[in-house]
């Protein structure tokens, strides 16, 4: 199924790339492609028990149809106020919109629920403020223990040589998704992280 297919078949409008608000700690919004999010919602790491994290969310892609494939519950964090209109939007009309809630603010600054043990990056911003919502993830770990997967799709070196230095975080699954598109791009992959 393409774009336009899955977004009728969830009842929202995703597509399109926003470079609008863009800068150096801000990242362009793309979506997901929804191949993608289908290895992802595959894998296991996603059950209706389980509460995620999408930081970056955009229009609402990402936790739309995770939550729609995999019964989990989400929650979207977008800093651009201009496209969490279209994320609001998109709540009233989505076939999973039950089990999603949006948050417009900084990442860096939200506080997470208990519950959350999910989260899902699409580069979304700066490596300087990914360490900053690491360090607030790993915070609300040591306060209420639990599992916690990261997945990070189609990640920068940048990232990975972060994410592979950072204390509490361990690299336990790929899921390769370079078949799903022409050329070999190393970077098609959603890499796994476990909080130890």
């Amino acid at each position: 199924m393409d774009d336009i297919s899955y977004d009728k078949l969830l009842r929202i409008k995703t597509t399109g790339r926003d470079d609008t608000n863009a800068d150096r700690y801000h990242f362009p919004y793309e979506p997901t492609p929804y191949p993608v999010l289908e290895r992802l919602a595959n894998s296991g790491y996603l059950k209706k028990a389980n509460t995620l994290i999408d930081y970056g969310c955009g229009k609402g892609r990402v936790d739309f149809f995770l939550s729609y494939q995999t019964r989990c519950r989400s929650i979207g964090i977008e800093y651009d106020r201009r496209i969490f209109e279209t994320v609001k939007s998109n709540t009233l009309t989505a076939a999973s919109s039950g089990r999603c809630s949006f948050f417009c603010e900084n990442a860096e600054d939200f506080e997470l629920p208990p519950e959350a043990d999910r989260f899902y990056f699409f580069n979304p911003f700066s490596v300087e403020l990914l360490g900053k919502v690491l360090k607030r993830v790993r915070e609300s770990f040591y306060d209420v223990p639990r599992e916690l997967y990261f997945f990070f799709y189609y990640p920068s070196n940048e990232y990975i040589s972060f994410l592979l230095d950072f204390n509490d975080l361990e690299l336990v699954d790929e899921i390769n998704c370079g078949d799903l598109f022409e050329g070999e791009n190393p970077r098609e992959k959603i890499m796994i992280f476990q909080m130890k």
